[in-house]
This record gives C-alpha cells, structure tokens and sequence, in this order.
C-alpha cells in the first residue's frame, strides 16, 4: 500500500479507501460505506504535490515514494536558489529609488528598486540571492533596457 502526506500529516492507506476516477480532474473516494466527491484544484509535478478539493475541503496531497529519503539524505531534494551576479534593467525608464544599498543581502522577492516606464511604477524584485557589492545608477537616472543597475557578490 501506499503511504501519503495530507496537509503535512502522513496518512498510510492501510486498502480500505478506493479511488474511481470520472475524468483526468474528478474523481470519486469509497471510503467506509461513504461516497466522497474530489477534484484536482492544482498539480506541481516536479515536486509531486496535489491540491484537491474534498466535498468543498481544499488538502495538500503528496503521495511518498520508497526513493523520497534517498533523495533527501542525497541533498537533492532543496530547491536550487540562483546567485545573483548583477540586475539589468528589464525594460527603459527611469529609477525612482533603490530599496538596497551596498552590503544588503537579498534572497528571491526582494525589492531592489522602484522603476517607472510609460507612467507605471515597477518594483523590481531579486530572483535569487547574494550581497549588493555596487548600485551604478542614481536615483532619479533614465536607463535603457539592458543596463546593468546593480552588481552583485
């Protein structure tokens, strides 16, 4: 039988649950005499992990496989974060403010600065991680798409 983690718990099916399914989203759980109606919400393959809803109760469904701790003593199950080596700039416009400074350490969704182009303000955010060596524009520039606006360690 197959063991799961239901919204961090685990849960071993000992064979007295049956699975039916309508279509590649619904499904049908026999359980103890009782009908349970499911659907799949969303899906992350890669990790192996399931939102359902359960007669309108939304669950965190991982199903756990023999290999999960060989993976895990292997290190391989964490998620790779990218080091950060310099921002460009995605688009032109002109900087409205930083929100780092030289020496800030940032990890992925840090503002790193304000950015207006076409009367929108865009707050530019780290999608990794690593320390803020330089900012080579000030406030106030008007850069193109492409410029390097801070350099990373």
């Amino acid at each position: 039988m197959h063991n799961y983690t239901v919204d961090g718990k685990l849960i071993e099916n000992k064979g007295d649950a049956g699975l039916t399914w309508i279509d590649n989203s619904f499904f049908t759980i026999d359980y103890l005499g009782k009908k349970y109606h499911g659907e799949i919400i969303d899906s992350s393959i890669e990790d192996g992990v399931f939102t359902v809803k359960v007669n309108q109760r939304t669950f965190s469904v991982r199903r756990n496989h023999p290999l999960d701790d060989l993976i895990k003593s292997m290190g391989l199950d964490k998620q790779k974060i990218k080091k950060l080596h310099q921002l460009q700039s995605p688009m032109p416009g002109r900087i409205l403010n930083y929100a780092v400074e030289a020496g800030t350490e940032v990890v992925p969704g840090t503002p790193l600065l304000t950015l207006e182009a076409m009367k929108m303000e865009n707050v530019i955010k780290a999608e990794g991680e690593g320390i803020v060596k330089k900012v080579l524009f000030s406030a106030d520039a008007v850069v193109e798409k492409g410029a390097v606006l801070i350099e990373f360690e």
